[in-house]
């Protein structure tokens, strides 16, 4: 599947720093990835059944500045994104519009392409659709079912069995109790109720084929497709490896989503999914969390269409530390658009300071574990000194493109 165009990065000065990134999994910081190692990041896309929102936005700006800090500091990055061209709710949402689900698909995944290209957002370097991965899917399987580690229920749905040892073993990933993972697994595409499994937390890898369902051949699994969670994880393995630096996304994705997938990763490979597990915050609006299922969506699209300045947008995102939690307001993108238009003026107006200690700050809070609200004051403080040169503003807008993907 195609991705968007690329934004030029501008390479800086010297080398930057290897961030700290605060591993989900751990509780802890830890630096990411190991000196003389490659930067493997492999971060959830989004299923296309609806537009593309600030919650998703805020998302793939976290990971992008991260890959940004990467390319600053030498690494060589290769960045995985998956898209669940078929899913049950991109299938009921067809169903209730009346449009043929691959129509909606490919409007929903062309809206996104735009959207993050206007968002400067660097796209992924392999940008994976599920359909297209399916025979990925099918091998990964029909191993799990091969090595002990699925089973089927009723002689069709295959299902990945929790209960049987890995190292690290499931739960590791959530650190959650069983009894708030039922309850999470049921709210988040989960079925703890279904007969014949084993473990109410056991998680689908393949669904059979169903009447006026989409199916693809399975080989030895019949015809059917995947589950949500073997797809991420075949994706990962098959185009980076057995082991990625980061698995990104959302929080609401901690459990059941990654844990799932690292699950059957470890399963398949016998080895940790991940080395760290980075997690953005969510994005509100009136107080509750944004999503589709609730439809209280502020778009960037709506935004755009506006006239709101993608710039603006991102800065906007950026005043938030990505693990925290926000919600969206008007005051807050007046606010957005006024310190982008205070950096414009600092740089046409060449009445600034010295560009060189501001890059090493933005640098050094970047670094630690991407904290873009330090490093946007920074940038305040840049734009309201003095006693810079002709040739400082021309060095902060190298710097702030770079780094924050804010083109001056």
């Amino acid at each position: 599947m195609k991705s968007w165009p690329a934004p030029d990065v501008p390479s800086l000065p010297d080398t930057g720093r290897t961030p700290r990134l605060y591993d989900s999994s751990s509780r802890s910081m830890r630096h990411s990835p190991a000196a003389g190692s490659d930067a493997l990041l492999y971060v959830c896309g989004i299923t296309p059944y609806d537009a593309t929102h600030l919650g998703h936005a805020a998302t793939y700006v976290a990971f992008d500045v991260l890959q940004r800090v990467w390319l600053d500091a030498g690494f060589d990055v290769s960045y995985v994104q998956n898209i669940t061209d078929v899913d049950d709710p991109l299938l009921e949402r067809a169903h209730e519009t009346g449009i043929d689900w691959r129509d909606l698909a490919e409007s929903q995944i062309e809206l996104f392409r735009t959207d993050m290209a206007a968002l400067r957002v660097l796209p992924p370097r392999d940008y994976i659709g599920a359909v297209e991965s399916i025979p990925l899917v099918v091998d990964a399987v029909q191993k799990l079912l091969d090595d002990g580690f699925a089973y089927r229920v009723d002689g069709g749905d295959v299902y990945y069995r929790v209960d049987k040892p890995i190292t690290p073993p499931f739960g590791t990933v959530s650190g959650l109790d069983a009894s708030n993972m039922r309850e999470l697994f049921a709210e988040r595409g989960g079925d703890p109720e279904r007969e014949g499994k084993e473990n109410p937390l056991d998680a689908l890898v393949w669904r059979t084929a169903r009447p006026d369902e989409p199916s693809w051949p399975g080989g030895r699994l019949g015809a059917g497709r995947p589950g949500w969670h073997i797809e991420c994880a075949a994706i990962a393995m098959h185009y980076l490896g057995p082991t990625v630096s980061v698995q990104g996304g959302g929080s609401d994705l901690v459990f059941p989503h990654h844990e799932m997938c690292a699950a059957h990763a470890t399963a398949l490979s016998d080895r940790p999914f991940a080395d760290n597990y980075v997690h953005a915050g969510m994005v509100g609006l009136d107080g509750e969390k944004m999503s589709k299922s609730l439809g209280n969506l502020v778009l960037v699209s709506s935004l755009r269409a506006e006239g709101v300045d993608p710039a603006a947008i991102r800065l906007l995102i950026l005043a938030n530390h990505y693990r925290t939690d926000w919600s969206f307001t008007r005051e807050g993108l007046k606010d957005a658009e006024a310190r982008l238009a205070r950096w414009k003026d600092a740089v046409d107006g060449h009445s600034c300071g010295p560009a060189a200690p501001t890059v090493s700050r933005l640098r050094e809070r970047l670094a630690d574990d991407l904290d873009t609200p330090a490093a946007l004051d920074a940038v305040d403080r840049w734009a309201a000194s003095t006693g810079g040169t002709p040739a400082d503003g021309p060095a902060m807008c190298t710097a702030v493109d770079a780094l924050l993907g804010i083109r001056l």
